[in-house]
């Protein structure tokens, strides 16, 4: 039975069209965002709107690729080509885009965003450890407020960011809420629906409604395990996707998995819960500039090194979820996720005593059928175990 809230979430991109639309004929600034190193708080401080641009699609790909080598991750081309080719509402409504200097295609690529709309990139410190990383990241905090405040005209108080820390963190305990209800054994929730609920959600520009929502889908599927109605059976093996972000457009190893007989019940990535596990401090008596840089810093992406952050995550989210195996996803030419492969494999199969299954792939259906065979193949060794 899949939970009639779902059916909210099926349209909401198309509401969340209308409601940029309408914000921006008030007179409302949105903010444009490509990672979850975006601290949404002092857009929210600003009074402007964030809202998430990151590609998940094909469709604007060629578009991407008259001025991007074709050997280049499909969330970068697909990033881009929204933004070229004129279809992407959200990137439209944008006034301004955020970026971050996480990996390299993303920082030149976004060099040529930056003729198209004004752009502030955030200098990324590629390690979470030292007081010195902190303090530079927590200096870009600084450096994104007052530009923000330059560029909409407006004065960014302390107060305006605590008051958005605690919406933010609000949010994230609501998020955190939904993903925990597929630790129940069995799952509620097909994989494909967390995926659609969490990604919908991106373009959700009030907050308080995208909370509500959020909140009304999990008390549903509460009441779903209370009653014992599952698509699934406890013997269904349950599958914890980590490696690259995927979303809608971009579904297909999840669409896979559980056509192939499996349950996925996590996701690691940045598009699921590796940016809610840590809430931002709401101390009066810590420095919120350093606040928001500890929370945000510590986001275990692969283009962090040493990044010991992931593993832990993994580990944990092994464990509360129950999961029968790990299949790791890297987008084709993500050198850092695939680089790392070596790792997670590593410590998955002798750490955790799990099988591990690493895919490479892009956004495309050419692969589909290959993938399919290997998909299928792991979970008959899955299931004989």
């Amino acid at each position: 039975m899949r939970p009639e809230s779902m059916k909210i979430f099926d349209e909401l991109r198309n509401l969340n069209v209308l409601t940029v639309q309408n914000a921006k004929r008030d007179g409302e600034k949105v903010v444009g965002c490509y990672c979850t190193y975006t601290p949404q708080e002092l857009i929210l401080a600003a009074g402007a709107h964030p809202v998430t641009l990151c590609g998940t699609r094909q469709d604007p790909i060629p578009a991407a690729e008259r001025d991007l080598p074709r050997n280049l991750c499909p969330l970068i081309k697909s990033s881009y080509g929204f933004a070229v080719n004129g279809k992407c509402p959200y990137f439209e409504a944008s006034d301004v885009l955020v970026a971050e200097t996480t990996c390299d295609g993303k920082k030149k690529m976004y060099e040529l965003m930056s003729k198209i709309k004004p752009m502030h990139v955030m200098n990324l410190p590629q390690t979470s450890q030292g007081e010195a990383a902190l303090a530079a990241w927590a200096q870009e905090m600084v450096v994104l407020k007052d530009w923000l405040a330059e560029r909409f005209e407006v004065e960014i108080t302390e107060e305006d960011i605590r008051k958005a820390v605690k919406l933010m963190n609000k949010e994230r305990d609501a998020m955190r809420r939904l993903h925990a209800t597929t630790k129940a054994k069995p799952s509620p929730i097909t994989g494909v629906d967390l995926l659609v609920s969490v990604w919908t959600k991106g373009f959700n520009i009030n907050k308080e409604d995208g909370i509500a929502l959020v909140e009304q889908l999990t008390a549903e599927i509460e009441e779903l395990t209370a009653q014992g109605l599952s698509p699934f059976t406890k013997e269904t093996p349950r599958i914890l996707l980590t490696g690259c972000p995927v979303g809608f457009g971009s579904e297909k190893v999840v669409r896979l998995l559980e056509e192939s007989g499996a349950a996925v019940v996590a996701f690691e990535n940045c598009s699921g819960y590796k940016a809610l596990d840590r809430l931002v401090d709401e101390s009066e008596t810590k420095d919120v500039m350093v606040a928001l840089a500890e929370k945000y810093l510590n986001i275990p992406c692969s283009c962090m090194t040493p990044n010991d952050g992931r593993l832990e995550l993994i580990h944990k989210m092994a464990k509360e979820y129950q999961v029968d195996a790990i299949v790791d996803l890297t987008w084709q030419a993500c050198h850092t996720y695939n680089i790392e492969a070596f790792v997670i494999r590593d410590y998955v199969q002798n750490q955790l005593n799990l099988p591990c299954m690493h895919l490479e792939t892009d956004y495309s259906e050419s692969d589909v059928e290959q993938l399919r065979v290997r998909v299928q193949a792991f979970l008959e060794l899955v299931q004989g175990e």
